[in-house]
């Protein structure tokens, strides 16, 4: 929250008291021009944000690799080795800029080494269902009240002919309100594939300008903005506003 304060000179001493009255008009004519423009530059300021927020974000494929389930977890690590990352989004009304409480944030990716689970053998189980019954890096959330919702997970790995991205689903009123994708910061991602366990699988093979399918989603506006998580812990936290009809 912006917090304003106004500090006062105070009058020189030896003033006459119509001087000093003078001066004390003309500082408050002063304080309250400057008060008034800062609370025009603060609205412009704020319409600008809302407006930049409140975009409705590109829907793209869900991919060959979505399994219908109802896993409401934070973790969907379950025990997959990689650099630790949390995902925060933020859903809200594209139209209004309000954040949608209660909505269903799905989102699912492959593993460091590129595998789904369900598909652990390849993408032979692709449309015809899942080949396994194994569950891990997918999983469910509920939005809290100011339309925000996190996972606990570990940066992706990646596949042949994509760049490295997470899908997402969201839903809210019974039905699907938005399918897409969130990609990673290019220079960031080949830093975290020098390292174990990514490092076996090498650097990855398609950039974002290479991937038809980042270009839909919004280039730059669909990549997760990217902090180390602090306090001496490993790994990254990311987040993204995610724009949405309801």
């Amino acid at each position: 929250m912006t917090q304003h304060s106004d500090d006062d000179p105070a009058p020189r001493r030896g003033l006459r008291r119509r001087e000093a009255l003078g001066l004390l008009g003309g500082g408050l004519t002063g304080a309250l021009g400057a008060s008034a423009a800062l609370r025009g530059e603060g609205e412009t300021a704020t319409a600008t944000a809302q407006a930049q927020s409140c975009v409705l974000t590109p829907e793209v494929t869900e991919g060959p690799y979505w399994i219908e389930g109802t896993l409401t977890r934070r973790d969907i690590r379950e025990g997959k080795p990689g650099l630790p990352l949390i995902t925060a989004f933020t859903v809200q009304n594209a139209r209004t800029c309000e954040p949608i409480p209660g909505a269903d944030l799905e989102i699912w990716h492959c593993d460091a080494v590129g595998v789904y689970s369900g598909f652990e053998s390849g993408a032979g189980g692709g449309p015809g269902g899942p080949a396994s019954d194994a569950r891990f890096l997918r999983g469910h959330q509920r939005t809290r009240a100011d339309g925000k919702a996190e996972f606990l997970t570990v940066f992706p790995g990646w596949y042949p002919g994509r760049t490295p991205h997470i899908h997402l689903k969201v839903h809210a009123g019974g039905r699907v309100v938005h399918t897409g994708q969130v990609f990673f910061d290019e220079r960031i991602t080949a830093a975290v594939y020098r390292r174990p366990p990514y490092r076996s699988h090498g650097a990855f093979d398609t950039s974002h300008a290479e991937d038809g399918i980042y270009a839909q989603a919004g280039r730059s506006r669909a990549v997760l903005r990217l902090r180390r998580r602090g306090g001496g812990r490993p790994g990254y936290r990311g987040s993204i506003t995610l724009g949405v009809a309801v």
